[in-house]
């Protein structure tokens, strides 16, 4: 990654600009096109599946910048990250071992600086890593906030100072940090801004260990925000604090208040008869006996579609021995479904349920992704089945006989 980097900063100096694709920068900046190929890619660089992949040679890397975005914004996070925000990422970094059930991809951060540094996608909440020290890290998100103190965009530097805060001991900053925020945040904004400015300083409160002075903030919001949209979030974060303070029984209460979803665990997953895009007609009932995935996605999902070649790998892994994939998408035109096919050509069954499909309602589908995977007997085993809990899940799924 760094002999990239090297390259894109020349590029950069004789073009006032980056390339639209990092193969462009062979061979004149590149010379050799293998630096293009991260060594724990198992594919070398060919994508299995084409969709927004560089049109040259084979890349394996993640490449940030796209014209439009780089006016806009991307130079801005630039600007206030003293260059330590990425341009190139390399996502070949999953922890296989990971228990969860969410995404546990590492990538590996090229810098605008040319820096390489280890995070999760959130690679803002990785400050330490960015900058190389936590008394740098500390220095370059002084420095970022002193350029957008009352920027609701970058009201994460916050927190995330915070905690560089308490790392270092820094207790005179610790309370500062507090009084700045609570000088800027709107409590009496509009829905989103109220709920945004609330979700930061309770954040900001559980970082300092107030868990109980952040319990009653959820709690008074609990009462008059029911009908904010994100009430969801709400319930979440109290059942996380009573979790904390090992009430197990309300939390309980209040994670099933946030995600109904999830007293559909180990139950019998919803039956249902649909039509497939091809006018066949297919239902649940048919995969009996099968460990099957049922993925709600659109074709203009970025998550959806960069999940694409890993559930390719685990259906070519487990198919011979009962896996299968049943894909719902939502897309608001069967066409655009179609043209997307057209290009990456899934192998599995495909439904077209569009934006008002009855199977959102019946899986209580909210947002996508939403994969979820049902056992041979038909039970819900996961609604949150991606990335390396993926793999974990299907094998261990169809070992089981009962």
């Amino acid at each position: 990654m760094i002999a990239i980097g090297k390259a894109l900063q020349t590029y950069e100096k004789e073009h006032a600009n980056f390339p639209e694709w990092l193969s462009e920068l062979h061979p004149k900046y590149l010379t050799n096109p293998d630096a293009l190929i991260c060594p724990a890619d198992e594919d070398q660089g060919v994508p299995i599946l084409t969709y927004n992949t560089d049109p040259n040679l084979p890349v394996s890397y993640n490449y940030d910048y796209d014209p439009e975005y780089y006016q806009q914004w991307l130079k801005h996070e630039r600007h206030i990250y003293k260059g330590a925000n990425p341009i190139v990422r390399c996502p070949h970094h999953a922890n296989p071992d990971s228990d969860s059930t969410l995404i546990s991809t590492l990538y590996l951060n090229l810098s605008f600086s040319s820096n390489v540094y280890l995070s999760d996608a959130f690679w803002h909440k990785h400050p330490i890593n960015m900058y190389g020290s936590l008394q740098a890290a500390i220095a370059g998100y002084e420095r970022a906030l002193q350029l957008v103190p009352d920027d609701p965009s970058f009201f994460t530097l916050y927190p995330e100072l915070l905690r560089l805060y308490m790392e270092a001991k820094e207790e005179k900053d610790v309370e500062n940090i507090i009084k700045s925020f609570k000088s800027v945040m709107e409590p009496h904004g509009e829905d989103i801004m109220r709920f945004r400015d609330y979700w930061t300083f309770v954040e900001m409160l559980k970082i300092v260990g107030k868990h109980e002075e952040a319990l009653q903030l959820l709690q008074h919001l609990e009462k008059t925000e029911q009908e904010n949209p994100f009430i969801r979030s709400i319930f979440r974060e109290i059942a996380m604090i009573y979790e904390e303070k090992g009430n197990v029984e309300l939390a309980s209460t209040y994670f099933l208040k946030a995600d109904a979803r999830l007293g559909m665990i180990g139950k019998p997953a919803p039956n249902f008869s649909e039509t497939d895009i091809d006018g066949n007609p297919i239902s649940l009932k048919d995969y009996h006996g099968k460990v099957v995935l049922l993925d709600f996605w659109t074709t203009t999902c970025g998550p959806c579609i960069a999940e694409m070649p890993n559930m390719k790998k685990v259906y070519d892994a487990y198919e011979d021995v009962g896996f299968d994939v049943i894909g719902v998408n939502i897309d608001t035109y069967e066409a655009d479904l179609h043209e997307f096919l057209k290009v990456c050509d899934l192998p599995w069954r495909q439904i077209f349920g569009g934006r008002d499909s009855p199977l959102k309602k019946l899986y209580r589908v909210r947002g996508v992704p939403s994969p979820w995977l049902m056992d041979k007997a038909g039970n819900v085993i996961s609604y949150q089945a991606r990335g390396a809990a993926l793999k974990k899940l299907v094998a261990e799924a169809v070992k089981n006989k009962s």
